[in-house]
């Protein structure tokens, strides 16, 4: 992988984090395309590290709820804000334990198999499609929905599943405010992704031996500056976004890697 397609696809992580149409997906479609021969290992590392740089977007954009929540949890009492931190820790639970248990076949599963890429998209486009028909709420996400919406996060593990999509399409189904919902998606996956980081770094997984650290470094540059910009914007459209519109998006790319799969 040379620097343009590093930079590449820090752009098309960047943007897609925040947007329910996968951004896994699009990685594996994106190194598919470049002709990206690396190993499974190798090309998990290099997901890791654009995922990295998109929490550290979110972290930035969210700055004022993070410093809410450490002080309203440093208080050591039973607030809102120390339920909230809860609630993510709930919610990360049946991922941790997926993870896990299964590492070896989910990392098996970034290796450039766009045929399953595109019929997860399709799976995304489902869930997009029922909760876009959801009625607008103003309920908060309870510690019961934390851990279902922590199950939807955890089986978007799989590449072509979104995350947001997901996790904000269970949210909006069980009932939740759509902007609530959202808030909450992008939040508690941040230490999950910290928390994948350390263990690899730890473990050491994460030898940067046979990697050329100028890559790694540019494709963090180009989705970390472009988690900022998308973000944002996903944060003031999402009150008036239409689920369907992304959902619609996800079939047709979908069904575009499954043609592709077959060249």
């Amino acid at each position: 992988m040379d620097a343009w397609e590093a930079i590449i696809l820090g752009i098309v992580q960047g943007f897609t984090e925040f947007l329910p149409v996968s951004s896994s997906g699009h990685l594996e479609l994106g190194k598919a395309l470049l002709g990206d021969t690396s190993v499974p290992e190798e090309s998990l590392l290099f997901t890791v590290v654009l995922h990295f740089a998109t929490a550290l977007s979110t972290v930035v954009v969210f700055r004022k709820d993070v410093i809410e929540l450490l002080s309203g949890l440093l208080k050591f009492k039973w607030n809102e804000e120390t339920q909230f931190v809860f609630k993510i820790g709930l919610s990360m639970i049946p991922a941790v334990v997926i993870g896990l248990l299964f590492e070896e076949e989910l990392e098996s599963l970034f290796g450039g198999n766009i045929a399953f890429v595109g019929c997860m998209l399709i799976v995304t486009a489902i869930l997009l499609w029922m909760a876009d028909r959801a009625k607008d709420t103003d309920k908060k996400v309870s510690f019961g929905n934390a851990v279902i919406i922590g199950i939807s996060q955890a089986i978007a593990m799989l590449p072509g599943i979104s995350r947001s999509g997901a996790t904000i399409s269970t949210s909006v189904l069980l009932g939740n405010d759509k902007s609530k919902a959202a808030r909450f998606s992008f939040l508690m996956v941040v230490p999950l992704i910290f928390g994948k980081i350390a263990k690899d770094i730890f473990s050491g997984e994460l030898s940067a031996e046979s990697t050329n650290l100028t890559t790694l470094g540019l494709g963090f540059a180009a989705a970390f500056i472009c988690g900022l910009i998308a973000c944002t914007w996903m944060i003031s459209l999402v009150k008036k976004s239409k689920l369907r519109y992304f959902a619609i998006y996800c079939i047709v790319v979908g069904l575009l890697a499954i043609v592709l799969s077959f060249y």
